[in-house]
């Protein structure tokens, strides 16, 4: 073993000698070199740079309206309602008129004459009962009323005529009217009852009101006649 030790540093010595002095430094670190390198720069460009556009999906909602703007100061429109007149013939009675065990009442005109000199003298009343089986009899109920002091006179009853059907009539005359002598002109108020056999009321219409007139009758004096 030591031979071999003094074998290897007489092998080293020999190198040594043979370098000339040439000293060696092992412990040096060699010092890097910098080495230039070429870096590209961009040069810049006149390209103008478009935004990436982004989308979103707006949901749509189903049955959801938008409302309808409307101005402040809208009008408001006016409707104006023109009545529907429908012609009914005189004195027939409506469904506002009492009408029970009747099914119309009628007067022929709207006025007549006081006393039997001027036309129309007189006026055609008609009733038509509900039940013409059961109904016997119809009286007529009339009286004056004063135009101007609204005084009422006493209630005449007059029976009216059939004719069939169920239907009565009877044509008035002034001079058939309790207490004619006081009153000139008038209202004449009109009712009508129906009655059974045996006097048993199964009907009875309302008192119809201003709804006839009797008026005063003037008499012309006839020609060649003298005048006092």
């Amino acid at each position: 073993m030591k031979k071999a030790v003094i074998l290897l540093l007489g092998v080293v010595l020999s190198i040594s000698c043979s370098l000339g002095g040439v000293s060696l430094n092992l412990d040096a670190t060699p010092t890097p070199q910098f080495t230039s390198t070429n870096t590209y720069t961009p040069i810049p460009t006149a390209t103008p740079v478009t935004p990436t556009l982004t989308f979103t999906n707006t949901p749509t909602l189903v049955g959801l309206k938008s409302p309808t703007p409307t101005q402040e100061n809208t009008a408001t429109p006016t409707v104006s309602i023109t009545p529907v007149f429908k012609i009914i013939t005189p004195f027939t009675a409506t469904a506002t008129v009492q009408m029970v065990g009747f099914v119309s009442v009628r007067a022929s005109a709207f006025e007549f004459y006081k006393g039997r000199k001027c036309e129309p003298s007189s006026v055609k009343l008609t009733a038509q009962v509900l039940d013409q089986n059961q109904v016997a009899y119809v009286l007529l109920f009339v009286r004056f009323r004063g135009l101007i002091s609204g005084t009422p006179s006493e209630w005449t009853s007059i029976p009216m005529d059939t004719i069939g059907a169920g239907t009565y009539i009877h044509d008035l005359f002034s001079d058939e009217i309790k207490n004619d002598g006081f009153y000139t002109t008038a209202w004449v108020e009109y009712q009508f009852v129906a009655t059974t056999s045996n006097a048993t009321e199964v009907g009875r219409t309302a008192i119809f009101r201003e709804k006839l007139k009797m008026l005063e009758c003037t008499a012309t004096p006839t020609a060649g006649t003298p005048t006092p």
